[in-house]
């Protein structure tokens, strides 16, 4: 059974939280301030956090940059409806994703399990090695390990898996929504900053001058390409 840390300074949203994930067959804990919650993400083996923004004690920005500076669990955002700094910002930290309030509790379940499994999936086997290279960027999906020219590039994990769909379909054009039903597991809601942040991220990584992308280039007016130069 997969452990879901929930950290939320508001009672009722985080009950309903509790409820629903609980019904869905997820073992939930429940943290109201921010310095506790950073704590028991830390110390305990959550397999995802669930987290606000606004919280007392600490605020949600800097548990997300630690807890992804330590651990490599999906992590949900739950942010205030049209907050675009605060979704760019977040990402920007290291999560995986977020979900605006008001938010359906059925899609916040579904969110979840497909997060859960996308990160299951990236898991490798242990006996299994695979080699995959384009271009001066190759990939080990054995030691879950992108290099650049021989150097390895340190990614998130979302950041890798994006890359490795990209590698393993070069020069092959995908739009916003494509890529995120893709690697976030889920059609996509209308709004995109997650996919545009996360090849921001992947640019700056990757690329020589991420203001001019030789390899992640944008198909304007229809997506993105992984271009082998």
């Amino acid at each position: 059974m997969a452990k879901i840390l929930i950290i939320e300074d508001d009672a009722d949203i985080a009950a309903i939280e509790r409820d629903y994930l609980e019904l869905g067959g997820y073992e939930v804990s429940v943290c109201t301030d921010g310095a506790a919650g950073l704590a028991a993400a830390l110390e305990q083996p959550f397999d995802l956090l669930l987290l606000d923004l606004m919280l007392p004690g600490m605020d949600g920005f800097t548990i997300c940059r630690k807890v992804r500076e330590a651990k490599d669990i999906p992590i949900l955002m739950v942010t205030a409806l049209g907050k675009d700094v605060d979704k760019i910002r977040g990402l920007g930290y290291g999560a995986d994703d977020y979900i605006e309030k008001p938010f359906s509790p059925s899609m916040l379940v579904a969110r979840v399990k497909a997060h859960l499994a996308q990160y299951r999936r990236l898991k490798p086997a242990a006996a299994e090695t695979t080699l995959l290279a384009a271009g001066p960027l190759a990939v080990d999906t054995a030691c879950h390990q992108i290099t650049k020219n021989g150097v390895p590039v340190p990614l998130k994990n979302k950041e890798y898996e994006l890359l490795l769909f990209l590698m393993r379909h070069p020069d092959q054009v995908f739009s916003r929504e494509d890529l995120y039903e893709m690697i976030w597991g889920l059609e996509s809601m209308g709004d995109n900053i997650t996919v545009a942040v996360h090849i921001n991220r992947l640019r700056e990584k990757i690329e020589k001058d991420p203001s001019a992308p030789e390899y992640i280039q944008t198909v304007w007016g229809v997506g993105y390409r992984l271009k082998i130069v």
